[in-house]
C-alpha cells in the first residue's frame, strides 16, 4: 500500500477529497451542483493542511473516474493527470461502481441511478468484477449498493472518496494506466444546430 495518498471525486453533485495516512483519514465532502472546477484545488489544499502535509509529501493520487456527470468526471481526471505530472507521482483511476462495492461482502451487485429510466450495474464476486453495463430500471431482489438499489440494499462500507483512496493506495504499487473517464453512455450535450462559419481565403 502506497501512503500518503490523496484522492478526490467530482463525478456527482459534490466535491470530495480524502487524504489517507498510515494512522487516519482526512475527509471532506461538499455538496455542490456546479463550481467543482473552481473549488477542487483549494479543497485539496485544505485537506493537505489538515493532515499536516505539503504537496511534495504525497506518494500517489487517486481519482474517481465515473460513471457520473460528464463534466464533473472530466474535471477530476484532468486535475489528477496534471497534478501527477507536476509532482512526479502516479495517479490511479477508480470507478464509482468499484468504490461503492469496496469493503462489502462478495458477491455484491452495485446498482446506481443513471437517469433516463436506466441504471448502471456491475457484479462483484470473490473472483473479481464483472463487466459494468447500462440496464433498464428493474431492480433485482438481491444484495446491492448504490442510490438505485432500492429495498434490501447494503449501505456502502465507507464514504465514496475514502474507498477511492484505499483502492488507489493498493493499486499505486504497480504500474497503472493514466486515469481516463469511465463512460457507459455518451454525453447529453448535443452539437450546435447552426452551420459552421465560412472561412474566407
Amino acid at each position: 500500500m502506497i501512503l500518503p495518498i490523496l484522492a478526490f471525486d467530482t463525478s456527482a453533485a459534490h466535491c470530495a477529497a480524502a487524504l489517507l495516512l498510515p494512522d487516519r483519514v482526512v475527509l471532506r465532502d461538499e455538496p455542490m451542483e456546479k463550481g467543482q472546477a473552481e473549488r477542487l484545488v483549494p479543497l485539496l489544499e485544505e485537506v493537505l493542511a489538515e493532515g499536516g502535509l505539503a504537496w511534495s509529501d504525497l506518494k500517489a493520487l487517486a481519482v474517481g473516474t465515473g460513471p457520473g456527470n460528464f463534466t464533473g468526471v472530466r474535471i477530476a481526471v484532468a486535475a489528477a493527470r496534471g497534478l501527477a505530472l507536476g509532482l512526479g507521482i502516479p495517479a490511479v483511476g477508480v470507478t464509482r461502481l468499484e468504490a461503492l462495492a469496496h469493503g462489502l461482502p462478495r458477491p455484491v451487485m452495485v446498482i446506481e441511478d443513471a437517469r433516463r429510466g436506466q441504471v448502471y450495474v456491475q457484479l462483484f464476486t470473490p473472483g473479481g468484477a464483472g463487466p459494468a453495463h447500462l440496464a433498464d430500471r428493474v431492480v433485482p431482489a438481491c444484495a446491492a449498493t448504490g442510490s438505485a438499489a432500492g429495498q434490501g440494499a447494503l449501505v456502502p462500507a465507507m464514504p465514496l472518496v475514502e474507498a477511492i483512496a484505499r483502492i488507489g493506495a493498493t493499486r499505486a504499487a504497480m504500474p497503472q494506466p493514466r486515469p481516463a473517464p469511465f463512460y457507459l453512455r455518451g454525453a447529453d450535450a448535443a452539437p450546435p444546430a447552426d452551420p459552421p462559419p465560412v472561412i474566407l481565403p
